[in-house]
């Protein structure tokens, strides 16, 4: 505290402030110089207390600097000492070169503001000149604030528009390194790691005969294969972890590995040189797509329940489980229904069934199909009707997306007729376009799938083709095969026990692919698809 004469002759005491001088950079490029941006901002702020010296002003000892953090949040260990500072009540007032080198938020810097003004804190620009104690210093600092929000929102834009224009050309815009290439340190381009193609290779061949993410990542951790290992700008190590279910799932998918590189949901002809066939890409999509269905449980199917996943008890309108008992030596298998198992016998008329006896009563029922016409017509019809329902399920979709689409242009039309007396209409434009563009995505998605449908109505001689494959063969594979020769052909085994009737619905697309390339090469190129 000091006294100061007056004109009066009088003392006055002026009132000690301290002082805290906040300093923030986005990135750390520059900081290793022995004078950076940190220091040159601090010392105009020591300047301008220093000028203010007449008036109590002191700059506390403790530097509050974040070199290579953003303004876009509050997660800055600096910002956080700060008012934590501020708390304690070891400070009474802020200075920073700029507003926006406190925050780039305007939200960010309300909350700030609320937390400096409930401790009395006054907040102080050096090079904007203005104080908030007084409204108008408000005022000017919160119009100040909305132009640095809006600057790098705009900065924002145009990082996003120049990635999506690399995307689209085919070049790698950054992100992490994937397995299998490097990164060309002369420009953004991927190179191939002819070593770790291999193993990529590999990785693929091993999911395809596996079947399951755990596994194969379960065989890849015991042969000591890591994911990709890379050093980052900062001389900082990533990567280089043992492979889990998250990770291979996102190696099998990634769209890299075919030549392609994605933008959110296009895909586009890459510069660099793919790794994987079209062929082998298809196959595990279509493997990963049906374990993502049925989350691989034929692959869980240890003790050759052939109708697991497929039977369900009609009267509880549940599924039926796989169970067994042992006795000595001998197991006896048992499919449960769901309600019973739960809610006990008395709950369920199908209650259980032994799993042997109804699993050679569906597969003498599939090999009799053909031997009787009655049945192949009924068969034939089924699988027809199930196209068809499928088809109409989807037109009546596309229908409702036709007039989404019809709605939002009238909506389109409605604000654009506003837009001069209407201070966001740029913005609910914006938004409208948005969704007119996934609405036409959809609708163009729905049309496609209606018209695969219409093309995926069976013949007689498809099923003709595919039941005189089915029984020379059957006896032939091993148990996990007929498991996925049944799920190929049959949607859905109905049981009812009040009356012991079994109703059995074929999949009309499994029907034709095994009438068309047999047992052995249905169960190649369908390996894990269900209906």
């Amino acid at each position: 505290m000091k006294r100061n004469g007056n004109g009066n002759g009088k003392a006055r005491v002026t009132q000690q402030v301290r002082c805290a001088i906040y300093t923030r950079k986005s990135t750390e490029e520059g900081l290793e110089q022995e004078f950076n941006s940190l220091d040159a901002q601090r010392e105009a702020a020591e300047a301008y207390i220093a000028s203010q010296q007449h008036e109590g002003w002191v700059c506390v000892p403790d530097r509050y600097d974040d070199g290579g953090y953003t303004g876009a949040n509050m997660e800055r260990p600096a910002l956080k000492r700060l008012f934590e500072d501020v708390e304690a009540g070891r400070i009474d007032c802020v200075v920073v070169y700029k507003v926006d080198r406190l925050s780039r938020s305007l939200m960010d810097f309300a909350r700030m503001m609320e937390k400096f003004e409930k401790h009395q804190i006054s907040f102080v620009s050096v090079t904007q000149q203005f104080n908030t104690t007084h409204s108008m210093g408000r005022l000017t600092l919160n119009i100040l604030l909305s132009f640095a929000q809006f600057e790098r929102e705009i900065i924002s834009e145009r990082t996003r528009d120049k990635i999506a224009a690399a995307r689209r050309k085919g070049k790698w815009s950054g992100g992490m390194p994937v397995l299998g290439y490097d990164v060309d340190p002369h420009g953004s381009k991927l190179v191939v790691n002819a070593e770790e193609a291999d193993r990529v290779r590999a990785i693929f061949d091993e999911y395809i005969q596996r079947a399951s993410l755990i596994r194969t990542a379960q065989a890849l951790n015991e042969r000591g294969w890591r994911t990709k290992r890379w050093t980052t700008h900062k001389g900082r190590e990533r990567g280089g972890q043992p492979f889990d279910k998250t990770s291979l799932f996102r190696l099998l998918s990634n769209v890299v590995y075919r030549g392609k590189v994605r933008y959110k949901d296009e895909v586009h002809a890459g510069e660099h040189a793919a790794i994987i066939d079209e062929d082998i890409w298809t196959r595990v999509q279509q493997m990963l797509r049906s374990n993502g269905r049925t989350g691989g449980m034929h692959v869980r199917n240890k003790y050759g329940a052939l109708l697991k996943g497929l039977l369900h008890c009609k009267p509880c309108a549940r599924a039926m489980m796989h169970t067994y008992t042992a006795k000595g030596n001998h197991r006896y298998r048992y499919y449960v229904c769901y309600t019973a198992q739960k809610q006990g016998w008395h709950a369920c008329p199908s209650k259980s069934v032994p799993a042997e006896q109804l699993e050679r009563f569906v597969i003498d029922q599939i090999r009799a199909v053909g031997k009787d016409p009655a049945v192949m017509a009924l068969a034939l019809d089924q699988a027809r009707a199930q196209a068809q329902e499928e088809t109409v399920a989807l037109e009546g979709d596309a229908r409702i997306a036709e007039r989404e689409i019809g709605r939002i242009h009238a909506e389109i039309t409605k604000v654009a007729t506003d837009a001069a007396t209407n201070g966001h209409a740029a913005t609910r434009l914006a938004e409208l376009h948005e969704r007119l563009r996934d609405a036409e995505r959809r609708l163009t998605e729905l049309r496609d799938q209606a018209e695969r449908a219409r093309r995926g109505m069976v013949t007689k001689a498809e099923v003709d083709s595919a039941l005189e494959a089915f029984t020379p063969l059957w006896d032939a594979l091993s148990p996990r095969e007929q498991a996925r020769v049944l799920r190929l052909l049959i949607q859905r085994v109905e049981y009812d026990g009040a009356n012991g009737k079994i109703a059995v619905t074929f999949h009309a697309n499994g029907i034709r692919t095994l009438g068309q390339n047999g047992v052995a090469d249905g169960l190649e190129a369908h390996e894990c698809l269900t209906a």
